[in-house]
């Protein structure tokens, strides 16, 4: 049985502009890890307990996904901070928000959500749980 996700892999097509991105707009950490499988050091963004992997479109490591392009992301984040306080910051960066607050359906239960897009225009969809 799948208890969980480990990572995922985001092909980018400038791994600078992603890591500026995720770490000092998101507030993601960005870790180096040494891969032996092909001897490489690889970079990688930390939140929680979670990781994603960043591959650069022009040399992805392998495997990889059959058609591994940046911009065929589209993955929501869940967020304690208030949507408010996102958009200002968004706002702030003058980070376009393609849609939202609106309000949709997470994993366990209902959410309110906000969409803007990265540096390869993955849609990247930030989220508060709705608790009653």
């Amino acid at each position: 049985m799948i208890v969980s996700i480990d990572h995922i892999v985001i092909t980018v097509s400038d791994i600078n502009k992603s890591i500026y991105f995720y770490c000092n707009i998101l507030g993601m950490e960005m870790n180096e890890f040494y891969s032996k499988s092909d001897d490489t050091v690889r970079k990688s963004l930390k939140f929680g307990n979670q990781k994603i992997n960043l591959h650069k479109a022009s040399n992805p490591y392998k495997p990889n996904a059959q058609v591994a392009i940046p911009g065929t992301l589209d993955i929501c984040f869940l967020t304690e901070k208030p949507l408010s306080e996102w958009v200002n910051i968004f706002k702030n960066n003058k980070i376009k928000i393609e849609l939202g607050p609106v309000n949709k359906t997470g994993a366990n239960g209902p959410i309110v959500s906000i969409y803007i897009r990265d540096p390869d225009k993955n849609l990247i969809e930030i989220s508060n749980e709705i608790t009653n």
